[in-house]
């Protein structure tokens, strides 16, 4: 007969379920009130953010001491909040659990900024005038540079390691109002990362290249980006730079008529030579050819000296798309029968001038007049700190590409974007690149549109990379007879008017090779080479106006596989889409 208790063991088990509930509740009330509060010092954090911003660009140093002190509390504040062992253990949870390691990862990058970036940012603004960042009458005052340099070198290694942990979130595995908090948290430490980072290597660089220690002259380049090469487009026209303590003056300027074709090439490195043959060491138009802008560089400076008997200190390339962002700076500008803006100014230089100046010599000289009114622009420019942002955007952009003579400077140079260089791969990160060179032989690609896809994941049982590319060719259907011949070739390199045919090189993670190629899911005759540990898969491509394709490379093997993702690529007219979609493994 009962005495109406339960067994021990059935007790036993009862009081363990009731405890872990207890606890499972506690915990659930425990992380609900760490998380509305750490959500709520985020958004303090960026609210603060946004009056930092308004107090230094208005030049209240003063005022901005206390905005900066409250989100470095607030951001510590978070990131304490979501660092405790109970917090962690949702942070393993199915489903449940990238939301509470975004929060978290979040609040640990909010912090690292607000202590490593933030106060010493706030000591350059201190010790250095941000209103004209050293510009007088068209001259840059080089001695305050050496004295910002430490503290922005430490603001900048925080924001560049605020950026690579921001790009190692899991967004996508996240509620959509947090993904898109994520979102803003990438494009906000980039676009500082950007910034910070050009002035650090303006304050280390700025004080010798711009002839501090003596007078330094540079070869200018532009590229134009309606004939594509890999580093934005073909060389249309050159210029020589002088900098004397700290003065730039434009002092003379060059045609490619100028440049006649080499008989005996200038030496190149096997893979530019596997790609594209001789012509980089023979024709100046195409040493933009050439993948790695350290090449490029010495290539350009040797074409100068051989043409002119003069050495140079470096090399500057820019592309017509410079122009967009400088003008947001300068205002209008009239050349020939034109005034461009800031909307119009790629539409003119890649595109209109063709129709109305048919003759070829006529262009060079206007793309001359050009280029001398937006230099002597650009450096009267009345807002210097917008003056940099521009170029910080450009340069983002890969727009903007600097070659020094001067083996202290080039190592500076080359491990930054402005180096033109391709990055080496690390444990946490691998990049990719497209690479794209026209070989219509006219103006065609101010019509070429392109999209670039990864995924990452595993194949066949092998940690996999894949590229997918998208070139459309959006030439009216009638180019043929409605461009100017000088647009479309007119067939004189073989290929119809109105259609493209372009070079496009994809190449992958350092270490991997390709394990399956198609264009358009049917295997294409391609070349290869192998840049920098990496190997490079090229189709040569001809689309009619309208057509399109899609290039997929799976790379395998050592380098491949779950890591962040970067991918590199020719600058074009119109930035091409970039995506990350789910892994699809090629049959």
């Amino acid at each position: 007969m009962s005495d109406g208790r339960l067994p021990a063991r059935r007790r036993w088990i009862g009081w363990t379920v009731g405890i872990l509930l207890s606890l499972l509740l506690i915990a659930i009330g425990w992380v609900a009130v760490r998380g509305i509060g750490a959500v709520n010092d985020l958004q303090q954090v960026a609210k603060g953010a946004t009056q930092l911003e308004s107090s230094i660009a208005a030049g209240d140093l003063e005022g901005a001491q206390p905005i900066a002190k409250s989100i470095a509390r607030n951001a510590a504040s978070a990131r304490d909040l979501t660092s405790d062992p109970v917090w962690q253990v949702f942070g393993a949870v199915p489903w449940l659990g990238p939301n509470f390691r975004a929060v978290s990862e979040v609040a640990e990058i909010a912090d690292d900024v607000s202590q490593e970036a933030l106060s010493p940012l706030l000591d350059v603004a201190a010790d250095f005038d941000l209103a004209n960042l050293g510009f007088s009458g068209g001259k840059i005052d080089l001695a305050p540079f050496a004295a910002i340099a430490e503290p922005l070198g430490a603001a900048d290694a925080a924001l560049s390691a605020a950026q690579r942990d921001a790009r190692r979130i899991d967004a996508d595995a996240t509620l959509p109002p947090l993904a898109d908090a994520v979102e803003e948290l990438r494009s906000a430490v980039t676009e500082a990362a950007t910034v910070v980072g050009s002035l650090h290597g303006a304050a280390v660089l700025l004080p010798t290249m711009l002839g501090g220690e003596g007078p330094r002259d540079y070869v200018l380049a532009m590229q134009n980006n309606a004939e594509l090469r890999s580093s934005g487009g073909i060389v249309g026209s050159i210029a020589l730079l002088h900098a004397e303590n700290g003065q730039i003056t434009l002092q003379s300027q060059a045609s490619t008529l100028d440049f006649p074709p080499l008989e005996t090439p200038l030496p190149l490195s096997e893979s530019t030579v596997a790609l594209f043959e001789d012509r980089p060491g023979r024709y100046l138009q195409n040493i933009t050819s050439i993948p790695d802008f350290s090449e490029v560089g010495a290539t350009i400076a040797a074409r100068w000296e051989g043409r002119f008997g003069q050495k140079v200190d470096g090399v500057i390339a820019v592309d017509a798309v410079v122009a967009r962002h400088l003008l947001k700076v300068t205002g209008d500008l009239t050349f020939g029968p034109f005034t461009a803006t800031a909307d119009n100014v790629t539409d003119i230089l890649l595109s209109e001038i063709y129709a109305a100046v048919p003759d070829p010599a006529a262009q060079d000289q206007i793309f001359a007049g050009v280029a001398s009114a937006l230099f002597g622009a650009a450096l009267s420019a009345g807002d210097p700190e917008a003056l940099v942002g521009a170029l910080a955007d450009a340069a983002g952009e890969g727009r903007i590409r600097i070659w020094s003579a001067h083996e202290d400077e080039e190592s500076v140079l080359a491990a930054s974007a402005l180096g033109g260089t391709i990055p080496e791969d690390t444990a946490d990160g691998s990049s990719v690149g497209v690479l794209m060179n026209d070989t219509t032989g006219g103006k065609m690609d101010y019509y070429t549109r392109a999209s670039i896809a990864t995924a990452v994941g595993t194949c066949r049982g092998l940690p996999t990379t894949q590229v997918s590319v998208t070139w459309t060719n959006t030439a009216p259907a009638d180019a043929a007879t409605a461009l100017p011949k000088y647009v479309t070739a007119d067939g004189f390199y073989g290929v119809p008017p109105g259609s493209v045919r372009t070079l496009i090189a994809v190449y992958g993670p350092q270490g991997a090779t390709p394990d399956h190629i198609d264009r358009d899911g049917e295997e294409d005759a391609v070349q290869t080479a192998v840049l920098d540990d990496r190997t490079v898969v090229q189709h040569e491509v001809t689309l009619a106006p309208g057509e399109s394709t899609t290039i997929t490379v799976e790379f395998q093997g050592t380098g491949a596989g779950e890591r962040l993702t970067e991918v590199l690529h020719t600058p074009l007219i119109d930035a091409p889409e970039t995506t990350r979609k789910p892994l699809t493994c090629a049959s």
